[in-house]
């Protein structure tokens, strides 16, 4: 959750802020196939080439469906050579040996932030935590967005105000990010995740009071929560689970009145937005959508914020 604590302070005492064929709904208690190689993970969606269940971290895009590893590595069925199927992932991306990596990076960066503030004290969060236009007097001077430090939309969301704080957003960026991750590829899982978090950041810029900071990732992880319900409505997943959890999320948002909601709002319809078009986009032009439709959520950001830099100059 991303915390707007009354006034700049440091981490210690900041307020608490589809393709192939898929098997049908379970029917009179049947449950869906496990994965062939995750067996504790349910999946509704078959290799089209040996029809084994395959999750999402499984699936290989393919000409036709979508298949598993070992096809796709084998190049079974495809008329090519071994060395000529290149792995995909249901997104387009490059499959990785390891799947969670660019996750295990962003955690390790926020871990690292946290702990120079713990170190460094108030200075630090105050220098780099989103502030749209106030005094500060530990500065003793005005600082803000407004007065031309942009990069705080982006250090703001490596920034917590509390163990717990970063507990929270570390725990739900390992569970939503690395199985999001594996389904995108890197490359597009960051660019969402960073899309995502800017958007969070240049909506409560834009909307929040010049004088309340705020920082925390949660912006972008709503962003992950978002691209994530719009993935499992691609696979044909239950879709009620997520759809509790998102409820569950805005209730806390709105209900605490320290959450910067404003970040958890933009952030998630950003990752709608981008989810949508990195799952959904056709293969022929798939890159030039997926990262098009990033531009553009960007560009919807840049305006926002200097719409509200015009407003505060």
């Amino acid at each position: 959750m991303d915390q707007a604590p009354g006034s700049p302070q440091g981490p210690a005492d900041h307020g608490p802020a589809g393709r192939g064929p898929a098997d049908p709904a379970p029917h009179g208690g049947q449950s869906l196939p496990t994965c062939y190689r995750h067996p504790d993970r349910e999946t509704g969606i078959r290799c089209t080439r040996c029809e084994r269940p395959i999750c999402p971290e499984c699936m290989v895009d393919a000409s036709v469906g979508f298949q598993c590893p070992q096809c796709a590595r084998s190049g079974q069925g495809t008329g090519a050579a071994p060395a000529a199927a290149r792995p995909r992932t249901l997104a387009g991306g490059s499959v990785a040996a390891d799947p969670r990596l660019v996750t295990k990076v962003l955690i390790g960066l926020n871990l690292a932030f946290f702990l120079v503030q713990l170190s460094v004290g108030d200075a630090f969060t105050d220098r780099f935590s989103l502030l749209g236009q106030a005094y500060v007097p530990q500065f003793n001077s005005v600082e803000g967005v407004a007065q031309g430090q942009w990069y705080r939309l982006i250090t703001a969301m490596f920034l917590h105000a509390n163990y717990f704080h970063i507990l929270f957003n570390m725990l739900s960026l390992w569970w939503i990010g690395g199985p999001l991750e594996a389904a995108l590829g890197r490359a597009r899982y960051l660019a969402l995740y960073f899309v995502s978090g800017l958007a969070g950041s240049a909506l409560t810029y834009l909307l929040a009071a010049p004088n309340q900071p705020s920082l925390g990732a949660s912006g972008a992880i709503f962003g992950l929560f978002g691209a994530t319900a719009v993935l499992m409505r691609r696979l044909r997943y239950d879709m009620r689970p997520v759809i509790a959890l998102l409820v569950i999320n805005l209730i806390i948002t709105f209900g605490w009145g320290s959450i910067a909601w404003q970040a958890h709002i933009g952030g998630l319809v950003a990752g709608v937005v981008v989810g949508y078009a990195m799952v959904h986009a056709p293969r022929e032009r798939r890159s030039l959508i997926q990262y098009g439709t990033c531009a553009v959520v960007l560009a919807a950001a840049v305006v926002m914020t200097v719409i509200r830099t015009g407003q505060l100059g």
